[in-house]
């Protein structure tokens, strides 16, 4: 049986405890926000790439290189992990108001 990547999408998001009846944007948006948790940082690339330089100067990893210290790119990165802190923040906010009503 083969299964959509939006289907094993929904199906990770509800495995990790979030609540069923997820739509496909809101599972793919909870991958997407685990995956930018788990990933390394663009400054954390730069400086293995500067390293990796360092020792072996290959034209490939010279423009790996070239891009990771690219200003947009160290932009986007914190953007992407900003976006992912407020999000989490908003969502312990929202619990914590539940819990308050509850008692």
């Amino acid at each position: 049986m083969r299964m959509s990547v939006v289907r094993i999408q929904v199906f990770m998001a509800e495995a990790r405890g979030y609540r069923r009846g997820m739509d496909e944007a809101e599972a793919s948006e909870v991958v997407w926000r685990e995956q930018v948790r788990r990933r390394v940082t663009a400054e954390q690339d730069r400086d293995a790439l500067a390293r990796l330089i360092e020792y072996d100067a290959d034209p490939f990893e010279v423009e790996l290189y070239e891009l990771a210290v690219d200003l947009r790119t160290l932009l986007i990165d914190r953007g992407q992990r900003r976006r992912t802190g407020q999000h989490e923040r908003h969502g312990r906010r929202l619990k914590d108001r539940g819990r308050r009503a509850d008692r």
